[in-house]
């Protein structure tokens, strides 16, 4: 298969209904220079039908650092507010990439990265509140890397050769070994008829950044996946489990695979998941290689 040379280009959309406001989200190109392999991205985002604003947020960008480029991809679902992660969105890329050999060892800037901005996030919780964020992060190293970080439930999914791969580890209350990890901070799982395991009763994700009330339970260590970038990898989904809760990930690719605008493909998805009555915020980039 041939490669031709990388054109990075951002491509953004919004989508909702009358009852769902859906956030205003700009619509722009860009080029990276050095790589191969053409990418190019999309992405909407809709409002839930909570009465508080939308906790949804999203990072799609490429910088250029030295003889590298990167692409930056990220969602971001809050609770309990918006200000955590909308201090993701403006400082966990940036906390990532000045650490000392990112890119010798990007696993462990990454996680070096993490644990710093939660720790960030919990001296102004003053400031920021109590509330939390779940993140999935991918950095795209000069075309030919993938790495994919996560806490929480939002997910990062990989179609290649049209099948779904799922490159995140969805941190729930439920899991044996989240349970455990739980219990050793000296917390508790809770289950109420009706609803889903809590950590002590109150939130439904293990993992998260914040949560001043419950950090002592709770962990933000992300699981990281790395992945290369070949020509059997067609597309990238990340998204808020807004999507991931009424659509599977094969689902998914079946969904968009046939749909070469990342734009188009991001709207098909989020107005997938309102067709399936999904009820919490839907975000989602989609990046497709070329």
């Amino acid at each position: 298969m041939c490669l031709p040379r990388l054109c990075f280009c951002k491509m953004g959309a919004s989508a909702g209904t009358q009852s769902r406001p859906a956030s205003k989200a700009p619509t722009d190109t860009g080029k990276g220079k050095n790589q191969s392999k053409r990418v190019v991205h999309g992405y909407a985002l809709v409002k839930g039908f909570a009465s508080h604003p939308l906790e949804d947020y999203h990072v799609a960008e490429y910088r250029s650092i030295g003889e590298h480029e990167l692409g930056l991809f990220a969602i971001f679902d809050g609770h309990l507010g918006n200000s955590v992660p909308a201090f993701l969105q403006n400082h966990l890329f940036n906390n990532i990439l000045k650490e000392p050999g990112f890119f010798r060892d990007p696993v462990n800037a990454i996680k070096k990265a993490y644990s710093s901005t939660d720790q960030i996030i919990l001296d102004r919780a003053s400031v920021l509140g109590a509330g939390g964020s779940t993140a999935v992060t991918a950095i795209l190293l000069d075309g030919k890397r993938l790495v994919i970080a996560n806490i929480g439930d939002s997910r990062a999914v990989l179609s290649r050769a049209g099948t779904a791969v799922q490159l995140s580890v969805d941190h729930e209350p439920s899991k044996p070994s989240e349970r455990v990890n739980i219990q050793n901070r000296g917390g508790f799982v809770l289950n109420m008829p009706g609803d889903v395991p809590r950590v002590d009763g109150q939130l439904a994700v293990a993992r998260a950044f914040g949560d001043k009330n419950l950090k002592e339970h709770l962990s933000a260590d992300p699981d990281i996946k790395e992945e290369m970038i070949d020509p059997a990898t067609e597309f990238l989904i990340l998204a808020s489990d807004g999507l991931w809760k009424v659509v599977q990930n094969q689902e998914a690719v079946d969904l968009v695979r046939k749909i070469h605008d990342p734009k188009t493909a991001a709207k098909r998805l989020t107005d997938e998941a309102l067709a399936r009555k999904s009820k919490d915020d839907i975000s989602c980039i989609v990046v497709r290689f070329l």
